[in-house]
């Protein structure tokens, strides 16, 4: 078990659970944010950016561990350089500076956004296949879709260099049970057109920090790409009903009972030990 976690983007919504989480199994941590809020749950708060070694290097005081959140997490309010750049700058400096520290386990926070699907121009895009898994043909031509696959190759990398474990979170859209999620499947519900590029997975984000600090415990060498999302869609229809209508040309490889997410969740259970809890009612 780790002693000591340094946390990117902490002061963010995942990173404030991640705080949380590992104050509650009396896991020290080190934030590191852009700006300190004054309020984080950690023994060591550095300002700085992800991307500057030397902030990374303070951050990275007496950890053992480290959870890669912080990252430009869309497409749309930057330009597509600064996305890119900002994103993967980031990505490779924490897990250099890391790896020359000594650290072995790393959780870096992925996106369901390297299918490509939510921001691709095509207007009607589909998946090749469902359940969705992490072997799936991407369709990227976002900048910050590209970031995220430049981040997991990143990982290989960094993996292969320093003897490391990274695993690769691919997120989807995450929140608590507060407004955001329940504003969120309101609005696919009423329009559930608008969840089709997501197909209409969520996380809550104590589940996301929780697999998050699981992730810490792989000791399998390498770089793991884990897709994560609830096992139910976040609406009241049937998955299959909604595939037949949103993603007619989409392969069904098998069934998919009631409201089950059609993405397969096989790696995060036997990697992770994961299955989401929290699930919207």
């Amino acid at each position: 078990m780790v002693s000591r976690v340094m946390v990117t983007g902490a002061a963010g919504r995942i990173g404030r659970a991640v705080l949380a989480l590992l104050a509650e199994h009396g896991i020290e941590a080190n934030a590191l944010v852009l700006a300190d809020p004054g309020d984080l749950a950690a023994r060591l708060v550095i300002e700085g950016d992800a991307a500057e070694e030397k902030s990374v290097r303070a951050a990275l005081d007496g950890a053992d561990a480290v959870i890669h959140l912080a990252a430009i997490p869309t497409p749309e309010r930057n330009t597509p350089a600064e996305v890119f750049t900002t994103n993967t700058r980031a990505t490779f400096t924490v897990l250099e500076e890391a790896g020359q520290a000594g650290v072995r386990h790393v959780a870096l926070a992925s996106s369901w956004g390297v299918t490509g699907l939510p921001w691709t121009s095509v207007e009607d895009p589909h998946p090749a296949y469902v359940p969705v898994d992490e072997a799936m043909p991407s369709q990227v031509e976002d900048a910050y879709g590209l970031s995220k696959q430049a981040d997991e190759l990143t990982a290989r990398m960094m993996a292969r260099r320093h003897g490391m474990s990274v695993v690769c979170l691919r997120y989807p859209f995450v929140g608590g049970f507060d407004e955001r999620l329940r504003t969120y499947a309101a609005r696919l519900t009423a329009e559930p057109a608008l969840g089709a590029r997501d197909l209409w997975t969520y996380l809550e984000v104590q589940d996301a920090a929780r697999a998050a600090l699981l992730a810490l415990d792989v000791t399998l060498p390498g770089a793991h790409t884990v897709h994560l999302c609830a096992p139910e869609i976040i609406v009241p229809y049937e998955t299959e009903d909604l595939l037949r209508r949103f993603h007619p040309t989409t392969r069904l490889l098998r069934p998919l009972p009631g409201r089950t997410a059609p993405v397969d969740l096989t790696t995060a259970r036997r990697l992770l030990g994961f299955t989401a809890r929290n699930l919207l009612d």
